[in-house]
């Protein structure tokens, strides 16, 4: 199999979907793998990485779509890079479809094969090619929001651990998930007074049992929220619902309620954010006022840490990419019922029913799709 790695387009996003290692391994599995000339530098891997490691270098992303019979990417494809698509083409990459209808309508339309990294599960009910990139926004969630406490940058001016004699800022973490456990871990490793909000007595029982030293928590019910929003200096959404649209728990009429200057900050905008007034920004423009509220909702938050998030992801992957190189989709897919779930489109069909519920559209089971 032809395995091509364009160079990502969105604004911003310095990861790539390929790391040297990987196409190292695709190459030593019989494939041959083509990489955009420069689709590495913004993670610190330079064209003579990936030629070491039998990657042969190619000028545009037109003839890497024009030539791979897998694409491997990072981000959604845009605007451009989903007309290059064509029939029995198979797109690996993250795609967030929920909250995205023209993006499914032109995946739909290219008659390609779509896998979602989001998707994807495991053995124990959990999401291994998101998990990468929850911790690493997670734990960048806290950084950034305490930059946008800052004064200067429109916040409450509330430093995060105090002073002594002056308390710390007040963080509420909405979803003890992955990225909510990492944002906790690093906002309480900054001195502030975190507390999470979950609906799973289970996993709250773990978080206590694990982390009760650390910070608090508490049952995610509508009055709970609220009451603990109108205390806090800084929110972070981290609820998931896996592959669908993030439910909004913050209106926009309740951000009368919260303090003058306070921090929402939305990781959870790649499925369309989890507060009203969610809308998703870039790392060169990341942050906008509402009603006195600071919203922070970089789309690919992991992006600024380009490096880091670029090898976790690629160490996360690479398995699935040779399984699916050496078998092809099909077989790979039917072997593998936790990569399966990762089957979002299929020749002009959508599969994946979170995603067909969300945007109102019609979609057939991954095993139709698979037997067809």
């Amino acid at each position: 199999m032809k395995i091509g790695c364009p160079t990502e387009i969105k604004p911003q996003e310095f990861r790539v979907g390929l790391t040297p290692s990987a196409a190292l391994e695709a190459v030593k599995n019989g494939h041959d793998v083509i990489v955009q000339s420069g689709a590495g530098i913004g993670a610190g891997f330079d064209d003579a990485a990936y030629e070491e490691a039998g990657a042969t270098i190619i000028a545009t992303a037109a003839e890497i779509f024009d030539a791979a019979d897998m694409i491997v990417k990072v981000k959604e494809p845009q605007t451009g890079e989903r007309k290059m698509l064509r029939e029995g083409q198979l797109l690996f990459t993250y795609l967030h479809l929920a909250p995205d209808p023209e993006q499914t309508k032109d995946l739909i339309a290219s008659g390609a094969t779509c896998i979602a990294y989001e998707t994807v599960t495991d053995r124990n009910g959990g999401l291994p090619l998101l998990a990468p990139m929850s911790e690493v926004a997670g734990r960048l969630a806290p950084q950034v929001g305490a930059w946008t406490l800052q004064k200067a940058n429109g916040g409450r001016g509330v430093l995060m651990g105090g002073v002594p004699g002056v308390g710390p800022a007040r963080v509420m973490v909405i979803g003890g998930g992955v990225v909510g456990t990492h944002a906790a871990r690093i906002a309480a490793g900054m001195g502030a007074d975190v507390t999470v909000l979950d609906r799973s007595l289970p996993r709250m029982r773990y978080l206590d049992d694990i982390y009760g030293g650390v910070f608090k928590t508490s049952y995610a019910s509508a009055q709970n929220t609220i009451e603990l929003a109108r205390e806090a200096d800084m929110i972070i959404g981290a609820v998931l619902i896996p592959g669908a649209a993030a439910p909004k728990l913050i209106s926009r009429a309740q951000l009368s309620e919260l303090k003058p200057g306070a921090v929402l900050v939305d990781v959870a905008i790649d499925q369309g954010g989890c507060f009203e007034t969610s809308k998703a920004t870039t790392h060169q423009d990341p942050v906008y006022e509402v009603d006195g509220i600071m919203h922070y909702c970089v789309a690919n938050m992991p992006g600024a840490v380009a490096r880091t998030s670029t090898i976790a992801l690629g160490n996360a992957t690479m398995p699935f990419m040779i399984s699916l190189a050496n078998k092809g989709w099909k077989k790979a897919c039917a072997d593998d019922e936790h990569l399966k779930a990762g089957l979002n489109v299929h020749a002009g069909k959508l599969t994946y029913a979170a995603v067909g519920e969300a945007l109102k559209m019609d979609f057939i089971s991954a095993d139709e799709a698979i037997s067809g």
